[in-house]
Order: C-alpha cells, then structure tokens, then sequence
C-alpha cells in the first residue's frame, strides 16, 4: 500500500511532509498534483525530507506526497545505447520529439522505447540450470553492441521452463521464465535497479590491462587501468573538457557513458550536437552506436543533478555484466558536489569545511569504489569492467579545495591541469611534475607483451629528463642559462624536444589526435635515443651548438603530425638516419 502524506514546507528542491509513517529512505515518490519526482532523503517520526527532481515553482502546502515503496532505480535494457537522458533517465530526446525543446514538470515518457520490436536470439534451453547473471540471450541493440538478456541479479538461481524461440519481441514481452521451489518468475527485455545499490559480481580482478587512450602523456607518463579510477582536476579554461572528449572518443573502451553533470548549457549543447556527428574510429560507425549521454546541466534541477552520477554508475554497471570495458567520464564532480552542497542547506545540515557536507568524502567513495575489473556473475564466464575518471573544477585552480583532496583519497591517477601550460598553449595541459598514476607498474607487463619490453625503461628514463629539466630550470631562474654545464644544456633542449614533440597533442590535428602504442613507443625510443647519442657526442667532445643545429631534430619535432600510426617504419628509418648524424659530427679541437 502506498504511503500518501501532504507538503507542509518548501524550500527550493527540498519538501517537507507529514503522514508519512512507513515511507523508507530513499524511496521514490510522486510530490504534488503534477506528480514530481522525489526520494526521500530524511525521516524524522511521520515527517519526510524529499528532495525533488524537478523545479518546485508554484507548489503549495497541502498538495498531495504518493510513496511508490520502491527506491530510485532505473530501468535496464535494450534502447539506451544512443540515447540522451537527464540525470533520473529521462529520454531527453524523446521528450523533446513529443513536448517540444521546453520540457513540461510532470513530463513522463518511458526511459526504453516501448513500442519498439528487438529481435531476440537465445542462447539455454529448456531445463537448464540458470542463476542471478546468466545470459539468457542476445539482442543487437546497435551494430556495435550486443544487449545481452541476463537473469537479474536479484532473482533466485533455478530451472528453465520457458525460453522465447528467436522472433521480434517488445520489451514487455516475457522471454524466458525460471522455475525455482514451486515458484515461478518470468524475466522480460528489461529489469530495474536501484541506483544507489551497486550491482553485485563474482570476483574482483587486478587493474592490468591498460586503458588506451591515444594521448602520448597520459598513456605513456601516467596511463590509466581498466577498471580504474581517475580525476582530471585544473581552473576554468586549461581543457577539461577537451580531454574528457578525448578519451570519450579515442579510448579502448567498448561502451562510453559520458554524464554532463552541472556543466555550462553551451558546453553541454557541444555534446549533444558533436558526439552524434563523430565516427568511432576502430569501427567507422557512429560514436553514438556504443555512447550513452547523460545531461543534467547548471540551469536544471540541483537534486537531479545529484542523481545524475549514481544513474550513470547503474548503467555502467549493466553494461559491465555483459563483459564489456566501459568508461564513465563525469564532468564534473564539484558540480555535483556543489548540489549536494546546496541540498544539505536547505536542510539544515550543519556545514563542514567550506560549507560542505560532512558526509562528501563518503559520497564521493560510494560513488569511485563503483569501478573495478571483475569476474561478473553466471555463464558463460566473462570479464568486465568499468573506468571512472571525473573532472573536478576546483576554484581558482585551487587544489587544496575540500572536493579535490577528498577525490584524491579514493582515485589512483590524477592528471592535474596546469594554467601556465593552458596559457602558453601547450595542450593537454597536464602538469608532468604534480600528476602521478599507480597502475605504471601493473600495466607494464600489458606493454612488454604487446609492445616492447623495453617500454618500462624507456618510459623512466624520458620521465627521468623531464624531472632533471625542473631541478634545473630553478637553478636558471636564479643564476642564468650561461651558468650552466653543457650536460645541463643538454638536458634542458631534450627535455624541450619531449614537450614539444611528444607531450604536446593536438586534439583537432587528423594525423596527431590518436596516436597508437606502438607509435607511442617508437616517439618515445626516438626522443630518449636522441638525449643519449648527444650526451654521448658531448662526452668525445662535440660541441652542443653542433648538436643543436643538426637537422634530424626539425624531423623529430614534425614527426607526430607527418607520421601516420600504420607509417611505424618511417620512425624506425628516422632513428638511422639520426644514428648516421651523430656519427658524422666533427670533434671540436680546441685551439690556444
């Protein structure tokens, strides 16, 4: 039975109403004559806190509060593959197709496509043995992806009485029906769960296999793991968008969710309009046949907007069950913390470090402890996973902010956005010196097999320059290039080299803006071989302005953007005729 209280207080997103003895936490509820959506957030004797997922404007004192029973979940299946929702799994898309661009309060349109056939193919037969994640068959949602039908999670293990032959079905059809103690529950296209409960699997796995982005400096300097999690902190304008767009475009990953989460309307409308234009470039598909976009932007409902994470975690999650590498990018973080921020005034919350809730540093652990490489549950055994990487916007680039270091207890790379590089142009502009990742170890195994057994060592020895460049740049500001040894010069021209032929990326540049591993490691092999060749050249007593004037480095620098990935060749012959270079520089004699 449905619990139904009445509003006796409103303040912003936050209502209040009595008469609700036997409402739950977090369950979901209608608020008001139009039926907003809510969830319970506070129970205090017959009083509830809810917050509302949509605007409150014009609701009174007196309207009716309905309680569904059930928490706030959504609904998984066939159709969200290419579809736009808000931050509750609200069609967008299809809410604007048939109210127009002004969505209406009270709107309700089905998350799924109801009227839509899937053609269903199964995979058991009747009296077989099945369990919670057993794939019961498959569906081609997209040339893509295959939607795979799966026993719930939360349905008890038991025998196959029914099993739909292949045909067309909607999704309220019932394909299979297991039989379990004399009891019987049928399993259709489509299931639901609650968001704020993370789906169960079967095994945890070590974060391994890398996640492949394209982009030199994260994937060489500080690469990230399947099933791992990351934050891209930096101020306004050093490109956290940009690089999240990367990733979401060029990654290894096999589904891309990608939630707008408090961001600019103008940003967001970049999304929406460019992500369905883009061409996934293993496929030549459409990027939108393997995306999911959720959008909940500054000027929608906050309480939404603190929904919105734990809706696209729900989604990643499902389609993880189904053995697919799925990265989740959230853009960003203290957009949603600023809403939970916001929810815990209106109730009266006593504040905590700059007016946060006390509660965030647990919020944001729920929400990265959701990644992971696993052994998901039922058969055939397969291996999942999903990558969270979140955008913070800390105030003034400041990352002593509460939002920043709460995220960096719980994350293990953090890509730190760099204003001065934003500034002098050099994109991404991650800071070499302040980023760091913890998967460079488990992931280098990953490289030897695939790549070379030499990355791990090339890879140190090119951070190695990088590091020695900052210890001396402190030494010229104080006393002067001219201060320096030859050695040191050197230094500070191949590290010069590295930034600008290797970390530097452009993001629009056809040739430069994927860039592959075994390019990665050819780049990488050419920069180093350089630096030990010239610190060799020096040490017989070559001059460094002979080195400086070779021709081989005006190649090295053009070699991202001339240099196709499937032209790896052309940077082995690079690395000879650099070899023959050095061998032909005169020694300098010196003369009384």
């Amino acid at each position: 039975m449905a619990v139904k209280g009445r509003i006796i207080w409103i303040a912003g997103p936050a209502v209040k109403a009595d008469g609700m003895m036997g409402a739950k936490m977090y369950e979901m509820v209608y608020v008001g004559n139009e039926r907003l959506i809510g969830e319970v957030i506070k129970l205090t004797g017959d009083t509830a806190f809810i917050q509302v997922y949509e605007n409150t404007s014009g609701l009174t004192p007196g309207e009716p509060v309905l309680g569904t029973g059930l928490p706030l979940s959504v609904t998984l299946g066939p159709g969200m593959i290419g579809s736009v929702y808000d931050g509750v799994q609200r069609p967008l898309d299809r809410i604007a197709a048939s109210v127009g661009p002004f969505i209406k309060r009270g709107v309700s349109v089905p998350p799924l496509p109801t009227d839509k056939k899937w053609r269903f193919m199964p995979s058991v037969k009747r009296g077989e043995k099945v369990g919670p994640g057993t794939v019961l068959g498959e569906i081609e949602e997209t040339p893509l992806i295959k939607c795979r039908i799966m026993v719930p999670p939360n349905m008890k293990p038991g025998e196959v009485s029914y099993i739909a032959d292949e045909d067309e079905y909607l999704l309220e059809d019932v394909v299979a029906e297991i039989s379990s103690a004399g009891k019987t529950e049928r399993v259709m296209l489509y299931h639901r769960w609650p968001v704020r409960t993370p789906r169960p699997f079967k095994s945890r796995l070590d974060p391994v296999v890398p996640l492949i982005t394209g982009q030199r400096v994260l994937d060489t300097l500080f690469p990230m793991a399947k099933g791992g999690t990351g934050c891209i902190p930096g101020a306004f304008g050093t490109g956290k968008t940009v690089t999240l767009h990367q990733l979401a475009k060029w990654s290894d990953a096999k589904v891309i969710l990608h939630i707008g989460c408090g961001e600019r309307g103008n940003e967001e409308a970049e999304v929406l309009t460019g992500f369905p234009k883009l061409v996934d470039p293993y496929t030549g598909r459409p990027l939108m046949d393997r995306t999911v976009l959720i959008a909940n932007t500054s000027n929608m409902p906050v309480a939404a907007r603190e929904a919105s994470i734990y809706t696209g975690a729900t989604i990643a999650e499902f389609y993880r069950d189904m053995g697919y590498d799925v990265l989740l990018v959230a853009d960003s973080t203290s957009r949603w913390a600023e809403a939970l921020r916001e929810i815990s005034g209106r109730l009266e919350e006593m504040p905590a470090e700059e007016g946060y809730p006390s509660y965030l540093a647990s919020r944001l652990a729920e929400f990265y402890e959701r990644a992971g490489r696993v052994v998901v549950l039922g058969t055939p055994e397969r291996t999942g996973s999903v990558t969270l990487v979140g955008a913070v916007s800390p105030p003034g680039g400041d990352f002593t902010e509460p939002v920043t270091t709460h995220t960096l207890r719980f994350v293990r790379v953090f890509w730190a956005l760099d204003a001065n590089l934003a500034y002098t142009r050099h994109y991404p502009a991650i800071n070499w010196i302040l980023s760091y990742s913890a998967y460079v170890e488990t992931v280098k195994t990953w490289w030897a097999e695939r790549v070379s057994r030499e990355w791990h060592m090339l890879r140190s020895q090119l951070y190695q320059i990088l590091r020695r460049e900052d210890e001396l740049l402190e030494i010229v500001r104080l006393l002067g290039p001219e201060s320096l040894a030859d050695e040191e010069k050197l230094i500070l021209d191949a590290a010069r080299m590295i930034r600008e032929g290797y970390l530097q990326q452009s993001a629009y540049d056809e040739v430069d803006s994927y860039c592959s591993p075994e390019k990665q490691f050819e780049l990488m092999r050419l920069f180093v071989e350089f630096y030990k060749l010239a610190e060799a050249a020096l040490m017989r007593g070559v001059s460094i302005e002979r080195i400086r004037a070779m021709k081989i480095i005006s190649q090295l620098l053009r070699a991202k953007y001339e240099v196709k990935n499937t032209e790896i060749e052309k940077l082995r012959e690079m690395r000879m005729l650099m070899a023959k270079e050095f061998e032909s520089l005169p020694i300098e004699t010196l003369t009384a």
